[in-house]
């Protein structure tokens, strides 16, 4: 059997990857609330080593800093979400071993592509996460691990609920005229480890139903 750990998988994307990967007959699912596993808490990202030295299919996955200017962020907020964004992260890929073969996905945001001047604090972060996310895909390449960014867009979770003043009239805005449920990013994910697409390492998955504006 393979093991998969989701983290924020207590609801949005993370309940949604848990419950699709939970489908595959091989892959038992380990799914981590904010409680349970604080990617922010350095002791709680150790305990979670201690439990699983080794994961087959590793979801890295947390909820984002609120909107905020810029020259409103404090010291301290600076430092909260470096370690929940970046440092928790960066320490659990040190510690636990994925296996060969395996998959690392990393939730982050289409805002990585298009900053919002808005969430200074999650576009720093997460695109700091993801040239390390890069990086291992070619250290790790000879053991067939793979790793993929995906970039959501418009999902709607308790996240976009919070950045929107009128979901309604947000999702009739977009290209596709609706905001798309974490599903189908949990639907994507099973897929890809269903079907052992290996070769899709080291990329970054614009999930934004043609709403964003980057070429690439």
């Amino acid at each position: 059997m393979r093991k998969a750990i989701v983290l924020g998988g207590s609801r949005g994307i993370g309940k949604a990857a848990s419950k699709s990967l939970s489908l595959i007959d091989d892959v038992v699912v380990y799914s981590y609330d904010s409680k349970q596993c604080d990617t922010g808490n350095i002791g709680h990202i150790q305990s979670l080593c201690d439990e699983h030295r080794e994961v087959d299919i590793l979801v890295l996955n947390t909820g984002g800093p609120p909107s905020k200017n810029f020259f409103d962020i404090k010291t301290e907020e600076w430092n909260k979400y470096h370690n929940q964004l970046f440092l928790g992260f960066c320490r659990l890929l040190q510690i636990i071993k994925v296996r060969d073969d395996g998959f690392v996905f990393l939730i982050s945001s289409f805002n990585i592509k298009e900053p919002n001047p808005n969430l200074v604090l999650s576009n720093s972060y997460r695109i700091a996460l993801v040239s390390v996310i890069k990086s291992l895909s070619k250290i790790m390449a000879s053991r067939r691990v793979s790793f993929v960014n995906i970039a959501p867009g418009p999902i709607k979770t308790e996240r976009l609920s919070s950045l929107v003043d009128d979901l309604d009239s947000f999702e009739k805005s977009l290209p596709m005229g609706y905001a798309a449920n974490a599903s189908e990013i949990g639907d994507f994910i099973s897929s890809i480890v269903e079907n052992n697409t290996k070769y899709l390492s080291g990329v970054t998955i614009n999930f934004d139903g043609a709403a964003g504006n980057s070429l690439l």
